[in-house]
């Protein structure tokens, strides 16, 4: 054999074949105790962080995610997203759009009336809009402190409302266009409807995700995925970023070098361990935020089961609690 063949031969028999690894996410929440040390909340929850960095820029990747328009990666753009505020006896605490039930034509109703005040105070057009989020370049309220909704939602929401940075008034005048805003929908048709229906009415704007597509800072082993899978939007808007296919249903013969997010992930516990032991994924790397800060572990097959000290008893397997208690 020549030995530039023989070489090559030799060379491709040294190096270790990639190991075949499914990455899975956890969604994590605030440590609050680390917020309450500063003056305002750390931007974006630890997994909105993680994926985009400490700018959080969510507007604009889920602008990205939901359209199909070119989008102008130095603007600053802003969500808006029609509201409940649930008022308790001493503060309003913001309800999740999974607790809300809005519909399309809801949505439409509600930013039609809105839009002349919106597009006033922004000096800017709506960018693109759906069900739940509606996109603007964020104009005079570019430099605003903002929190998602998926961030405020169960809590007090004076401590997460929109601040100023480095230039003051921008929350109040914020405030003043929500108040206006507030006003027009309640006495809309949108909101008697509901009423009659049994359902929270819309009765505020939140303006959340405000930052450029270019400061969005996506960790390398999200960009090295061969597939990301998940049903947050979000995931969408970084798959296209990243020229990267995504789906929003995990495919178990596609496991190996993907990147997943799920609602559920106890739900595909037993699908991984069965990837695992049929050898179709060698590890999981499983991503979690434990009082708000980063955990990366490793599970293989030989993971699988709990150990015990009496050597005569057959091993537990580990349950998804096991997993997430450990």
């Amino acid at each position: 054999m020549p030995p530039k063949i023989r070489g090559m031969t030799q060379n491709s028999q040294t190096v270790p074949s990639a190991l075949k690894r499914f990455t899975l996410m956890i969604s994590g929440d605030d440590a609050l105790d680390d917020n309450l040390s500063e003056d305002r909340p750390l931007k974006g929850l630890p997994h909105e962080r993680f994926l985009l960095g400490d700018a959080a820029p969510l507007a604009p990747v889920l602008l990205l995610g939901e359209s199909s328009q070119a989008i102008d990666p130095q603007q600053v753009i802003a969500c808006l997203q029609p509201v409940h505020f649930h008022a308790t006896r001493d503060h309003l605490v913001l309800l999740g759009q999974n607790q809300v039930d809005l519909t399309d034509s809801e949505s439409d109703q509600l930013l039609k009336a809105a839009l002349p005040f919106i597009e006033e105070d922004f000096q800017n057009p709506i960018l693109f809009h759906d069900q739940h989020y509606w996109f603007i370049p964020a104009g005079p309220f570019a430099s605003l402190a903002s929190y998602s909704v998926d961030q405020a939602q169960g809590r007090n929401i004076d401590w997460w409302m929109p601040r100023d940075t480095h230039e003051e008034g921008i929350a109040k005048r914020w405030r003043k266009l929500q108040n206006e805003i507030q006003m027009l929908w309640h006495i809309g048709p949108v909101n008697e409807e509901r009423e009659q229906r049994g359902l929270p009415s819309i009765n505020s704007v939140w303006i959340s995700g405000i930052g450029k597509l270019s400061d969005a800072h996506v960790p390398q082993l999200v960009k090295q995925s061969n597939h990301i899978y998940g049903q947050h939007p979000l995931l969408a808007g970084i798959a296209k970023l990243l020229h990267i296919p995504y789906s929003q249903d995990l495919r178990s013969e596609s496991f190996a070098g993907s990147f997943a997010w799920l609602p559920a992930p106890e739900a595909i516990w037993p699908i991984i361990k069965e990837a695992l032991n049929n050898k179709h994924i060698d590890e999981l790397l499983l991503i979690d935020f434990p009082n708000g800060k980063k955990r990366e572990r490793i599970f293989t097959t030989k993971d699988l089961h709990q150990k015990s000290w009496a050597f005569w008893k057959k091993a537990t397997p580990l349950s998804w609690k096991d997993i997430i208690a450990s």
